[in-house]
C-alpha cells in the first residue's frame, strides 16, 4: 500500500504552539516499520489544481505572503515558505493516494485532512483543501464521470468542504461530528450526523452505520476519500466524543469494509488528533493504517 508523507517540512512555530507537528515523523517512523507500505515523497499540487477548489486571490495572497495578520490567525499559523510548501504537499498527497487508490483499492496520506479551509480563506490549521483538491483533479484530469464521496469522521464538522462544494452534486460530502465543538457555526453538508459530547462507542458506531446505509441509497461513489480523524479518541483534549481505543478500530474497519464489499477505492487522510499525550494520537493514527494495510491487501 502506497503511504504519502510530508512531515520533513516542518513549520516555524512558536514555542508552547498547539499544533502537534511531531505527530507526523512519530507516525512516519512507525509505518515505516509495517511490511506491505510503501512510503513515497508527497507530490506538490500546481497552482490550477488549487484554483479547482480556491480562489485566485487567496492563492496569490498565499503565494506571496500577503495574508494579513487577521487571516493569519484565522488559519493558527504565521505566513512561512514551509507552510506554504507543506500545504502544497499535503494536498499533492491526497490527490495521490486517490489515484493510487483507483488501481490498488487503498492508498493514505499520513497527513492530510485539511477540511476547514474554505474557497477564499484558510481556517483551523487548514490553509487549502485537499480533499476538494483531490476529488475535483480527478475529476477534471482522469475521468469526469467519476462520483466522489468524502466521508468525514474527523470529530470537527468539514465545514469548508461542506462550503465548496455544495452545489457539485458529484461529490456526496458526508461529516459525522461533535455537535458542539468547533466550527460552533456549521455548514451544511450533503449528509451531517452532529453528535453529543460523551457519545461513547456504541451509538457513533451506529450513527456510522446509519450514515453509510444512508450514502448507499443516495450515492453511489466511484472513490471515497476518508478523513480518519484520531480525535475522536476518548483520550483527545479537544474531541469529547469519548471513543474507545476499539472503538476507533471498528469505525475504521466499518468504512472499509463498506468499500471493500462494494469495490470502492478509498484513498485515506488522518486528519485531525490532539491527544492529551502526543502518542495516543499517533497511536490511533497508526491503528489506521494497519487496519488500511489489512483491507487493502484484499482489493480487486
Amino acid at each position: 500500500m502506497k503511504a504519502f508523507y510530508a512531515d520533513h517540512y516542518v513549520l516555524p512555530l512558536p514555542i508552547g504552539h498547539r499544533f502537534p507537528m511531531e505527530k507526523y515523523g512519530k507516525l512516519r517512523d512507525l509505518v515505516s516499520q509495517l511490511d506491505g507500505i510503501q512510503l513515497m515523497n508527497a507530490p506538490t499540487v500546481t497552482d490550477t489544481q488549487i484554483l479547482y477548489a480556491h480562489d485566485p486571490s487567496y492563492l496569490i495572497k498565499v503565494l506571496q505572503g500577503t495574508l494579513t495578520p487577521k487571516e493569519q490567525q484565522e488559519i493558527g499559523f504565521p505566513w512561512s515558505m514551509q507552510m506554504l510548501e507543506r500545504s502544497r504537499r499535503s494536498a499533492g498527497a491526497t490527490l495521490a493516494a486517490a489515484k493510487f487508490a483507483l488501481t490498488e483499492g487503498l492508498a493514505a496520506n499520513l497527513a492530510g485532512g485539511t477540511h476547514h479551509a474554505y474557497r477564499n480563506k484558510g481556517s483551523g490549521f487548514c490553509v487549502f483543501n485537499d480533499s476538494a483538491i483531490a476529488a475535483r483533479a480527478i475529476q477534471r484530469e482522469l475521468d469526469s464521470r467519476l462520483k466522489i464521496a468524502i466521508i468525514d469522521l474527523d470529530v470537527h464538522q468539514g465545514n469548508g468542504t461542506a462550503s465548496i462544494l455544495e452545489n457539485d452534486q458529484s461529490i456526496f460530502t458526508l461529516s459525522i461530528h461533535g455537535e458542539n465543538n468547533f466550527p460552533f457555526s456549521k455548514e451544511v453538508s450533503d449528509l451531517d450526523i452532529g453528535l453529543p459530547d460523551e457519545t461513547g462507542d456504541e451509538l457513533y458506531l451506529a450513527a456510522l452505520y446509519q450514515a453509510l446505509e444512508i450514502l448507499d441509497t443516495r450515492f453511489k461513489p466511484d472513490l471515497i476519500i476518508y478523513l480518519a480523524g484520531a480525535d475522536p479518541h476518548e483520550e483527545d483534549r479537544l474531541g469529547k466524543l469519548s471513543i474507545s481505543k476499539v472503538g476507533m478500530r471498528k469505525r475504521d474497519e466499518c468504512v472499509f469494509q463498506y468499500g471493500y464489499d462494494r469495490q470502492i477505492p478509498i484513498a485515506l487522510s488522518m486528519a485531525g488528533g490532539y491527544g492529551k499525550e502526543i502518542q495516543s494520537t499517533v497511536d490511533i493514527h497508526f491503528q489506521t493504517i494497519k487496519t488500511a494495510l489489512e483491507y487493502q491487501k484484499q482489493f480487486f
